[in-house]
């Protein structure tokens, strides 16, 4: 049996296709963390929407990576994750502050790569972002586990100022990888 390859240019691949369906699901994660909260079924959606991403990663190296997933994959994180967290302040159940945090890191830290890349620098993912991606997709996931959501709210809020720390030390991480790789360039 044939190891099925694409290259760098392609747009459908498998990893794409979980890629747009986890950014299509988005909306529906998003009305039932409003609707009903911390529930099973809100934690399911979470966990298999979050899950996603390490399968279309994984798919994408045994694949090949492309250009298209490389900007999809990271959209579609942001979408997910920054989209739960923002309906988690809405809800009152995270302080709006760690989650500002993030989000301007994540949205500051999107626009200047996009920068960085129309002047021909490319900034791989460190790990240091992966975790904090994982960090933040478990606070998510602690404030809509029904076991830890209403006594136990601090689980999910002392996970949430983790990854807030984690978001920051990754994003001077990447100000620093830039500064030297436009000092190449």
């Amino acid at each position: 049996m044939s190891q099925t390859s694409f290259g760098p240019s392609a747009l459908l691949t498998p990893a794409n296709a979980i890629t747009l369906a986890r950014l299509a699901m988005t909306p529906i994660l998003l009305a039932s963390i409003v609707e009903t909260g911390d529930s099973w079924s809100t934690l399911a959606l979470w966990i298999f929407l979050a899950g996603s991403d390490g399968i279309d990663g994984w798919l994408a190296r045994k694949q090949g990576t492309t250009r298209s997933g490389a900007f999809l994959d990271p959209l579609a994180d942001k979408f997910l994750v920054l989209g739960a967290l923002i309906c988690l302040v809405v809800e009152s159940v995270f302080w709006w502050v760690p989650v500002a945090i993030i989000a301007a890191r994540e949205i500051s830290l999107t626009l200047y790569r996009s920068w960085l890349g129309r002047r021909g620098v490319s900034l791989p993912a460190r790990w240091s972002a992966k975790v904090k991606t994982v960090c933040q997709e478990v606070a998510v996931g602690f404030a809509l586990l029904p076991l830890t959501a209403q006594d136990h709210e601090w689980v999910a809020t002392s996970v949430l100022w983790i990854a807030a720390a984690l978001t920051a030390i990754s994003g001077v991480q990447y100000l620093a990888d830039a500064r030297r790789h436009l000092h190449e360039v």
